[in-house]
Order: C-alpha cells, then sequence, then structure tokens
C-alpha cells in the first residue's frame, strides 16, 4: 500500500496549503471564467476569420486592422487562455502568473476591438479585470 501524502488532520505534508476557502474559490472562478471566455475567443476569432457581416467594420479608428488580422489574434488568445484556465483546475502554480498576463493581454486585445462589438468587448474587459484580481488576491498560506 502506497503511503499518502496527507495527514491525518487533512492537510498536505511538505508542500503549501490554502487556509482559507476564498482563495481556493475565486482561484477556481478564475479557472471557469478562463475557460469559458477562451472557448467564446475561439468562436468570436473564427467568425471574424470566416470574413461574415458579424461585424461592423467602422472607418476612421486610431487603431485600424483588419478584422480577419482581428480574427487571429482572438483565436491565438482564447485558445491560450482555454488552455491556461484547464491548467488552473488541475492547480498549476504557474497558470496563475500566466492567467495574469493572458487576461491583461485580453484586456488590451478587448480595448482596440472596441469599434468592432462594443458591448461584447466591455463585458470582457471587465471579465478580464475580474480574472486578474481573483489571480492576484492575497492568499494566506502556510507551511504544513
Amino acid at each position: 500500500m502506497a503511503s499518502s501524502n496527507v495527514t491525518g488532520t487533512g492537510h498536505r505534508r511538505g508542500g503549501f496549503a490554502a487556509e482559507s476557502a476564498w482563495a481556493t474559490g475565486w482561484t477556481g472562478a478564475a479557472a471557469v471564467l478562463m475557460t469559458f471566455g477562451g472557448i467564446m475567443a475561439i468562436f468570436q476569432g473564427i467568425a471574424a476569420i470566416a470574413e461574415d457581416d458579424v461585424f461592423v467594420v467602422t472607418q476612421n479608428w486610431t487603431y485600424e486592422f483588419s478584422v480577419t488580422g482581428w480574427g487571429w489574434i482572438h483565436l491565438i488568445l482564447g485558445a491560450l487562455v482555454f488552455l491556461a484556465g484547464l491548467a488552473l483546475f488541475q492547480g498549476a502554480t504557474w497558470a496563475r502568473a500566466v492567467g495574469v498576463a493572458l487576461a491583461g493581454l485580453g484586456m488590451i486585445a478587448n480595448f482596440l476591438w472596441l469599434p468592432h462589438a462594443p458591448v461584447w468587448s466591455i463585458v470582457l474587459i471587465v471579465i478580464d479585470g475580474f480574472i486578474i484580481w481573483a489571480l492576484c488576491a492575497p492568499r494566506r498560506e502556510s507551511r504544513t
């Protein structure tokens, strides 16, 4: 029988365990939002790449870029966000830092995407802000 790395009190030996259920809950919420947001960004990218009439192209916008180019950006960024969200569910420590970086890039991309889908962009900027907050929120961890 293999020995367990968990003591009788439920704490892990030799690792860090979060003392607060809030820390785990917010990380889980960020993982859900990242996974779902990644899937939606992939669909958004596919729609933009297909060059159909889903998005309105405005004239004389400061950050002018082709809709197809934005489609590829959203598709790639969405795939990376989705994978980082899945890694958060697995408890990967690196996924928190990557999640913060990708959410920041997502905020920038959606700000620049405002003329094409303003309401959707604003909603995603707010969600990315929440993801950054949830992944950076202080955690009380103790060495067990």
